[in-house]
């Protein structure tokens, strides 16, 4: 396993991580679940994503079930707050009261001491900027939280905060929590630039396009029984093209050139940006983190990359 620098800090993560959305507290016995859990710590693995939304709260129990086997200054645990969890009008957003009250919340499911990585799940529009940071710097003084992150944030979202907590001085967002692979690029012109200025690092959600990068679909109508098509579960369909499946095999043959798998070409080509700290992989079963851990020791040339570019242009 190979580790990275979060951001502009000291903070060293796995450049592989594993994540718990649509997975764990969900379709996925938890038993499978901890696992999972317990083989990506073998594979030195030592960041552990979720977020208090994910099935609402049971994703967090049981990542919290799983963890309390390793000594806890050995993982960096990560979870989320913005969305809803309950219907009042205050369960919802960034404001002080919702961000401390789900705190404390995920702390007690989780069942630890501090957070490693605290991030807004989304941007509030209806928070001022200075509220929420001001919360999450509150939090990492009293020593709940270590280090404070953004997902789904736009580049002025990201350069407007570093602005806020330079004049107040504040403590700053160190990660974005961003969709990235080779279907869904967008971040690579405004947001990676402008991430690099203020200095946050890319963790990277469904860099395998919600499985299609892997390789294991081969038809926009047929899917293989218990996948993430077959149960309907996340955004998948918005990957499941003609054209996509095309692209996909010509880069499986890539792939098999280079006597590696579909999903750590993939996830390889993500990491091969100086920004991403990680890419956050689902793992349902132990088999498949093993196979993904492995992208960590992969280097893409750059002829191979050249030859990644053609295929995804086309």
């Amino acid at each position: 396993m190979n580790y990275r620098h979060l951001g502009n800090t000291g903070l060293k993560v796995s450049t592989v991580s594993l994540g718990s959305w649509l997975t764990y507290g969900g379709y996925v016995a938890n038993e499978n679940a901890v696992n999972t859990i317990l083989k990506a710590y073998d594979l030195g693995i030592n960041f552990f994503d979720t977020a208090n939304v994910y099935m609402r709260g049971e994703a967090e129990k049981v990542v919290g079930k799983a963890i309390k086997s390793f000594p806890r200054d050995s993982i960096v645990l990560s979870t989320k707050v913005y969305f809803p969890m309950g219907d009042g009008p205050n369960d919802r957003g960034l404001s002080r009261k919702h961000i401390m009250e789900q705190a404390h919340a995920s702390l007690k499911r989780l069942d630890v001491d501090y957070i490693d990585l605290y991030y807004c799940h989304r941007f509030d529009e209806e928070t001022p900027l200075e509220e929420t940071l001001r919360a999450f710097d509150d939090l990492i003084h009293q020593g709940k939280v270590n280090y404070i992150g953004v997902s789904e944030w736009t580049a002025a979202q990201i350069t407007e905060a570093a602005h806020i907590a330079d004049e107040k001085l504040l403590n700053h967002f160190v990660a974005n929590q961003s969709k990235y692979n080779m279907f869904a690029r967008h971040i690579e012109h405004e947001v990676i630039p402008a991430s690099q200025a203020h200095g946050v690092s890319q963790v990277c959600w469904s860099p395998l396009a919600q499985g299609v990068l892997t390789g294991k679909y081969t038809s926009t109508n047929q899917f293989p029984t218990g996948s993430r098509a077959a149960e309907n579960k996340g955004h998948i369909k918005e990957y499941l093209t003609e054209n996509n499946l095309s692209k996909v095999a010509k880069l499986k043959k890539m792939a098999a050139e280079l006597d590696i798998s579909m999903a750590q070409l993939a996830l390889a080509w993500i990491l091969r940006q100086d920004n991403v700290a990680s890419v956050v992989v689902g793992a349902s079963k132990p088999e498949q983190i093993i196979d993904n851990s492995k992208a960590a020791d992969v280097k893409l040339s750059e002829e191979v990359l050249n030859q990644i570019e053609q295929v995804l242009a086309d």
